[in-house]
């Protein structure tokens, strides 16, 4: 399936944006963009929670996108959140608000994804995208680093420093003096710490910045003559010296400067000054490419059979030495199952897929202990870098997998969509049903739903003939039926049914 519009919202920390882009010949065009300054990271209080205005501010900036977006099909949108959303403790209760006011899924990103993203993006839009690239993007909340080269990253990371964080914490009201300005300095190189040897032993032929941050560095410089095109050092140098001169970001009065870029310009300047000393940079060039338009990409590459999500599945495959002619039949058996149960759904269906991955991955976890194998399998799929899945992609995928054997309780209270059940009930059969690790000619059982429950058939004699197994389906029916789901098994005889 594939589209001539696509849209990305991306719920940053400080603003929330909208893209919409003209697909034309597999290359994206922006066509129209929407930007709402939220500050939602100024609204994340010391018990990480956000308050009541900062919810409001983003509820009301996501109902506007969704006029913009009326007559968009599911599969043409996708939104992603970042920093903010990925700490607030009370973003599960924001997050279906700001889904029924957006009129779209909006997916909660990791911070080595969102790097990913940014790359895609900024990749697109280098006249030389074969060198080697260090991009470096300064955001509300958190700042990605990524070196790549050729459209693949080398190297991502994500630190928890932001302009409007950093802005609240050294410089409140836009005060800025020497000693403040050190403070935030040092607190940026002790963040950078981390990363910055790695990082300068893989090196880097050019320096690209991206994102607000940048910009509006790079205007006040263009606007005062200091640079043309690129960040440097001087510039840096000389706007230092005038916002300490100032004193007060609010009385900076440079021309040309968005209003709306003031009071988080101390922070996003003290983080960038912090970042040329950490990887003795002399110059930056800017890209407007990042987060945005490295989800249309991303996005356009899902429908065009290039989804990053099965590389990422097959890598995980390699890495953790998963049995992979097991995991081909337990996949075949999982989706012929729920095939059964879904005959209308589409063959991209993304439940279909979490399914697929679901099987595929299900063993992941004898790598580390072939003991409640299980559970590290789904710890591994919660916890890992995953490119290409948001973070509500990995707890499901990881909720699904933990489930596919023992006790259903332990899963019970997690399950806020119905559609997992499904999806657990057909990879526990899978698994039992190959649990001599065997082939079958014609899968032996059939499922369908009766009411808000399922009933297993299967024939008399291959029930009688597989005792073991017989057995693991009562257990299935006792199992389901202690978190108050119906699973009947039925042995069919002779064209009639009796419960087994």
């Amino acid at each position: 399936m594939s589209y001539e519009l696509l849209a990305a919202v991306d719920l940053g920390s400080n603003s929330f944006r909208l893209q919409v882009a003209r697909v034309v010949d597999d290359q994206i065009y922006p066509l129209d963009g929407v930007k709402e300054t939220v500050r939602l990271a100024a609204g994340l209080g010391h018990g990480k929670l956000l308050d009541g205005a900062s919810q409001l501010r983003g509820i009301e900036a996501l109902s506007r996108f969704n006029e913009r977006l009326r007559g968009f099909a599911p599969d043409q949108v996708r939104a992603v959140a970042t920093n903010t959303l990925r700490v607030a403790k009370n973003a599960p209760q924001f997050l279906p608000q700001a889904e029924a006011a957006l009129g779209f899924p909006i997916e909660v990103i990791a911070g080595r994804e969102e790097a990913r993203l940014i790359y895609v993006g900024v990749a697109h839009t280098l006249p030389n995208p074969s060198n080697q690239q260090l991009v470096v993007d300064i955001g509300g909340g958190s700042t990605e680093f990524i070196i790549g080269r050729s459209f693949e990253p080398l190297a991502l990371e994500s630190l928890y420093m932001g302009c409007v964080a950093f802005s609240l914490r050294y410089f409140p009201d836009g005060r800025m003096d020497k000693k403040s300005l050190r403070e935030a300095e040092l607190a940026a190189r002790r963040e950078l710490e981390a990363i910055e040897h790695d990082y300068r032993a893989l090196g880097w032929d050019e320096a690209v910045g991206s994102s607000g941050t940048a910009r509006a560095l790079l205007d006040i410089m263009e606007l005062n003559g200091w640079a043309q095109g690129t960040l440097t050092r001087e510039g840096m140098d000389k706007l230092r010296a005038l916002l300490l001169r100032v004193g007060d970001v609010n009385r900076l009065g440079v021309a040309g400067l968005k209003p709306d870029r003031l009071p988080v310009l101390a922070g996003g300047f003290a983080i960038m000054s912090a970042i040329f000393d950490a990887f003795r940079l002399e110059r930056m060039s800017f890209s407007e490419g990042a987060l945005r338009l490295g989800v249309l990409y991303d996005l356009h590459g899902r429908y065009h059979h290039k989804d990053l999500r099965d590389a990422t599945v097959l890598q995980f495959v390699r890495r953790y030495q998963v049995d992979q002619r097991q995991a081909e039949r337990v996949h075949a058996t999982a989706l012929e199952l729920y095939r059964q149960l879904e005959p209308q759904a589409a063959e991209d269906h993304p439940d279909q897929h979490l399914l697929s991955w679901a099987a595929r991955l299900h063993e992941l976890g004898i790598s580390v202990a072939h003991a409640g194998y299980h559970k590290h399998s789904a710890y591994i799929l919660g916890n890992a870098d995953m490119p290409g899945f948001s973070r509500m992609d990995q707890a499901r995928l990881a909720r699904v997998v933990l489930a596919h054997r023992g006790k259903l309780e332990k899963v019970n209270s997690s399950v806020v969509d119905r559609r997992d059940w499904t999806l657990i009930l057909c990879l526990r059969l899978a698994v039992l049903l190959h649990r001599s690790r065997d082939d079958y000619a014609e899968l032996p059982v059939r499922v369908e739903r009766a009411g808000q429950g399922f009933i297993v058939s299967a024939g008399g004699d291959w029930l009688s003939a597989s005792p073991l197994t017989a057995a693991s389906l009562q257990d299935e029916q006792r199992l389901w039926a202690a978190i108050g789901i119906e699973v009947k098994v039925r042995a069919q005889r002779a064209k009639s049914a009796a419960a087994l």
